[in-house]
Formats: structure tokens, C-alpha cells, sequence
């Protein structure tokens, strides 16, 4: 029986995936079922699709309109995009990834930030729109789908991960590039290396492929430029530790992920982030843009950015520990003006109910 399970055109050479245990969520009725069953058709392709089916998969297999209609009043099929079900009531872990990817057709890929994510160059923290990449057709819209358009994909450019079709690891370092600073690029290269997704060569070819794509000569000045991309701590943020020990503040988190983006020093209880800029700060509009583009991403998100120099750092650590201690004594009196506001009308709504 040809089941039409939705799959994707895997690269000659394979890679190596991780499980993703892409299948806790069959639909199990509660009596045993004959193979032939629909019961047993559905379960069957879901159990390829991260527990997912499409409508046109299920009339395929000879399941009605009207017995579709049936299973989703009964709960055995829950709608998560137009003519995307879910069987039953659990979702695996990417279950949101695979419904967009069918939601985009046949040809769809994850890509982009969701491809990122799911090779494990960047944390994405949900709910986040998931990314796809189609074929160029206009006039497709979902909501929580980001859909990119594009004329076509090399062999090289597609790959499938635990289940799920998804654009190659150098293809989505490409597709991310324009989205990053310096510093996270050279953080997304050092992982992709270190996992062994990539290789200098390799993703060589596909910088030259997309030379005049925004942010790709990022990606080639690293390479050449000789840096190691290894994931070390800067000399100027150990000397800034050190200040923030020194004048007895609270201990920050380090170099910690906030959606697509790597935070120097953090305090997440305060919502304020420390960047140190080296020797080469803004030293090109693109850097300077980059910069303001991860700044007001997170002042959307409720987080203060603080930006200090190496300059700043070694030549004048008494002004610049100041500001910090500034911003963060703000913070905590901002907090605290909230929690005081809360408990007090907490108590307000306990004595109206009292009489």
C-alpha cells in the first residue's frame, strides 16, 4: 500500500541526525485493529510525521471527507493548520516544526532560524513563528508559519533530521547570516564545527554560491581571517567579572543564549544584559547596524542592554562599574516597586472579600 508519506530529497552524503523520538504520539484506539483498517492507515502515516496528517494524505488512503469530519468531532484528529491534523491528543517534541513544513506542501523545508534551532546552532526560545522555505509561490499565508521563497534548492542544500525535512547545515548558516552580529556568527560556525554539521570547504562553496547574499561575507571574512572560533571567554570580560566582584554586585550569568542572539554577562531576574565591544567596535556600518538590530530586539523582549568598551573596561573601571551598579540598582527598585504593587493589591482584593 502507498501510503504518500510526505519525505524529503536527502544529500548523497548522508549525515549523522540525533533521535529526536519523533513518535510517542500514534493514535491507538482501544481495541486491536486489522492492518487494512483506517484506524491502522492513519496511525501508520502519522507514525512517520511526528504524529501528524495531512487531509489530502488521508483521502489518499481511501479516509472520507465526512469520516474526516467524524474524527476531528470526536477529538482523534485536531486541526493544527488548514488540512494539518494532529492524531490525537500529545505532541512530540517537534510536532509545531513538521506541521508548518506540511502546511507548505510537498517541496517544503524547515529553514532559516527553525532549521537553526533544530541542528542546534541557536535556542529558540517558544513560542517563536516557525520558518519554512517553498518554492516561489505567491499568496500563501499561515499563522505561526514565516514562509521564505525560493527559485529552487541544490542537492546539497537539503537534508532531513530526526523525520523532518529541513535546509542543509550550511545552507541555514547562509539563510541566517544577514540575521546575526560577529560575535554570533562566529559562536553558530564554532558549533556547526564542533558538532561536525560543517566543514570550511563545504560551506566554502555555498558562501561562493550566495557571494551577494546580505551577511555572507560576514561568514567569509571569519574563515579567512584566520580567527580560531573556538568558544573562549575575552580577556575583557574576565576583567569585567572581576570588577562586578570587586565592588560586591550581584553575579551575572555568561554568555548566555537569548533567541538567536549571545549575551555577554546577563541578569535575568533584573532584565539587563552586559555587551563588551573589543578593539574592532563599529568598526563598519554593518557591525553598528548589527548591534542596534540585537539591541532593540531585546529592549522588545523587556531586557536593558548595557554596551561598555575594552577602552572603557581597562582605562576607566571605576566609571563604568558605576553605570552597571546603577542600572542594576534601578532594576531591582523597579522590581520591588512591582512586587509591592502586587502584594498590596492582593491584600486589597482579601479585605473587599472578607466583607
Amino acid at each position: 500500500m502507498n501510503l504518500n508519506v510526505r519525505s524529503a530529497v536527502l544529500p548523497t552524503r548522508a549525515i549523522q541526525t540525533r533521535s529526536l523520538n519523533p513518535m510517542p504520539t500514534r493514535y491507538m484506539p482501544t481495541r486491536p485493529m486489522p492492518a487494512d483498517s483506517p484506524e491502522a492507515r492513519i496511525s501508520e502515516l502519522a507514525s512517520h510525521q511526528h504524529g501528524l496528517v495531512t487531509r489530502s494524505q488521508l483521502l489518499d488512503v481511501g479516509i472520507s471527507s465526512s469520516s474526516i469530519q467524524r474524527r476531528q468531532d470526536r477529538g482523534q484528529l485536531r486541526a493544527i493548520h488548514k488540512g494539518v491534523y494532529r492524531v490525537g491528543p500529545l505532541e512530540s517534541p517537534r510536532t509545531m516544526e513538521m506541521a508548518a513544513v506540511l502546511a507548505g506542501g510537498p517541496s517544503a523545508l524547515l529553514s532559516h532560524m527553525s532549521a537553526a534551532s533544530l541542528w542546534d546552532f541557536v535556542r529558540i526560545p517558544p513560542p517563536s513563528p516557525v520558518h519554512i522555505t517553498v518554492p516561489e509561490v505567491a499568496g500563501r499565508r499561515r499563522e505561526g508559519i514565516v514562509f521564505h521563497w525560493t527559485r529552487g534548492l541544490a542537492e546539497d542544500e537539503v537534508s532531513d533530521l530526526g523525520g523532518l525535512p529541513v535546509t542543509s547545515p550550511s545552507r541555514t548558516i547562509i539563510d541566517i547570516a544577514s540575521d546575526l552580529g560577529r560575535r554570533e556568527m562566529e559562536l553558530v560556525l564554532a558549533r556547526a564545527e564542533d558538532q561536525g554539521r560543517i566543514d570550511r570547504a563545504s560551506l566554502g562553496k555555498m558562501v561562493d554560491r550566495y557571494h551577494r547574499q546580505p551577511g555572507v561575507g560576514l561568514i567569509r571574512e571569519l574563515f579567512q581571517s584566520g580567527e580560531d572560533l573556538g568558544l573562549t571567554r575575552s580577556e575583557a570580560e574576565r576583567r569585567c567579572l572581576e570588577l562586578i566582584r570587586s565592588a560586591g554586585l550581584p553575579k551575572p550569568h555568561t554568555n548566555v543564549l537569548v533567541g538567536p542572539y549571545e549575551l555577554d554577562l546577563f541578569w535575568p531576574d533584573l532584565g539587563i544584559a552586559l555587551e563588551i565591544d573589543g578593539w574592532a567596535y563599529h568598526s563598519s556600518r554593518r557591525r553598528f547596524e548589527g548591534d542596534r538590530r540585537k539591541d532593540n530586539w531585546l529592549r522588545s523582549r523587556g531586557i536593558e542592554v548595557i554596551r561598555l568598551t575594552w577602552r572603557q573596561i581597562t582605562h576607566d573601571a571605576t566609571t563604568s562599574i558605576v553605570q552597571v551598579g546603577q542600572a542594576l540598582a534601578l532594576a531591582q527598585a523597579r522590581r520591588n516597586a512591582i512586587n509591592d504593587a502586587e502584594r498590596a493589591a492582593h491584600s486589597t482584593g482579601l479585605g473587599t472579600s472578607a466583607r
